[in-house]
């Protein structure tokens, strides 16, 4: 589309009122104590929340919301034309003690933006189309971005039913068929390519990009990669009164030099969007007057690049053999994730940043260092991704804060670029 068809949007806007009222209401699912969102996959929270969305959507669209094989929430509205639907959403479940607006705003907006469009009686020509995925938060059955892997056919039947909860040892089909879905008729209805003409997600930030800078929104440019590696450092227990510093074997003090060996490295890439961090340490056995001699950690690493990525596992492994040589131990290790960062669709990037010129909105181009369930949608359809800011650049907690006013403005880009990219797409 010629660039001049930017320059001014249609003059339709969404309700900040809304948004603000829906906002409130999902955040009373799972409200604790603290201030913070239980509102994990399966729990009362989730089926309230569940409960909640599928009546006011089917009030107000006047269609039924289907549950999907791993009960993703979908509705959609017609179109002029028989064309694959346009397609907008996030999730709605909450990391224990989570925030307010992590999933929620996307699942809010994408109801929004389409509520908006259907009051305007705006001619579509392509179903329009909204989901909340199930379990995109890690959660008791440690699976998470469940629902789109499901059906983007990256998790098979078979690898759910061999999953349960953590604490109550109950299946997750179990649990997939309470909330209305059944893994039984996952292989027969999984989402290819070309089924759907386009994915937009908007997601706070999670980080302080946006804040620091004083934007309100920004395009993804792509999700980064996750590598992680279990890690195990064997040592010698020994009693530790009587063992010389000479004549130790200490599994803690070889992990810890590992771990900043590893910060060290990501450091030394000089790169702002490369991050690392052993998120888990687990010492054996553990206590007081032992030496430790064992102990499992997991290392991860966060980037776009698959090149920096190589270079610094190359770097980790030559520090760990020098660990190893003066601390005396023995360093075994296990890739359990390699991720690949994914790009998002240029052709949406190219239309969101277009409509943010036509709007005189000033915006970032910026990478996401969270995973997303755009990752899963990408391979699907031409998929893109909206970011607003996260103030102090909180998040997966309490105080997790979006200004109403940075929300509405998201809301008014996802809805002139639903329009455009209705114009574009065939």
């Amino acid at each position: 589309m010629a660039s001049h068809q930017y320059r001014s949007t249609i003059p339709i806007a969404v309700n900040g009122k809304r948004i603000n009222q829906r906002l409130k209401k999902l955040a009373e699912f799972g409200i604790n104590d603290h201030g913070g969102i239980d509102r994990s996959f399966g729990s009362a929270a989730d089926i309230a929340a569940r409960n909640w969305l599928k009546e006011w959507w089917q009030k107000v669209f006047q269609s039924e919301v289907k549950v999907d094989p791993v009960a993703n929430l979908w509705i959609e509205v017609t179109g002029k034309e028989k064309l694959p639907p346009i397609v907008l959403g996030s999730h709605h479940d909450a990391v224990a003690n989570g925030g307010k607006y992590d999933g929620s705003i996307g699942v809010l907006l994408a109801a929004e933006v389409m509520q908006t469009l259907e009051e305007a009686h705006f001619p579509m020509r392509h179903p329009m189309r909204i989901v909340s995925f199930s379990a995109e938060e890690p959660n008791p059955y440690n699976i998470s971005t469940l629902g789109s892997r499901s059906i983007t056919g990256v998790l098979t039947k078979k690898d759910l039913e061999m999953v349960t909860h953590d604490a109550t040892k109950v299946k997750l089909t179990d649990t997939i068929r309470s909330l209305g879905g059944d893994v039984d008729h996952l292989a027969g209805n999984l989402l290819h390519p070309r089924d759907l003409s386009a994915f937009l997600e908007c997601h706070i930030e999670q980080g302080r990009n946006l804040f620091d800078c004083g934007r309100s929104v920004a395009v993804v440019k792509g999700i980064t990669g996750i590598y992680r590696e279990k890690i195990k450092v064997i040592g010698e227990a020994n009693h530790s009164g009587t063992t010389l510093m000479k004549d130790r074997h200490d599994a803690l003090l070889a992990g810890s030099e590992l771990n900043l060996a590893l910060e060290e490295i990501i450091l030394n890439t000089n790169q702002r969007d490369v991050v690392g961090t052993v998120g888990r340490f687990d010492v054996l056995p553990n206590a007081a007057n032992i030496i430790p001699g064992e102990v499992d950690l997991i290392a991860e690493v966060r980037t776009t690049d698959e090149e920096t990525l190589q270079q610094i596992i190359d770097e980790l492994s030559s520090r760990i053999r020098v660990i190893e040589k003066g601390r005396r131990v023995r360093i075994l290790r296990e890739t359990i994730l390699n991720q690949k960062s994914v790009p998002m669709d240029q052709q949406v990037q190219l239309t969101l940043k277009k409509v943010l010129t036509s709007m005189n909105e000033p915006f970032l181009e910026i990478p996401s260092m969270a995973g997303h369930d755009a990752v899963h949608m990408a391979p699907i359809a031409k998929t893109g991704m909206l970011f607003v800011p996260s103030i102090d650049g909180k998040s997966h907690c309490p105080e997790e804060e979006t200004n109403l006013e940075d929300i509405i403005k998201a809301g008014n880009v996802l809805l002139q670029t639903v329009i455009a990219l209705d114009k574009e797409l065939d």
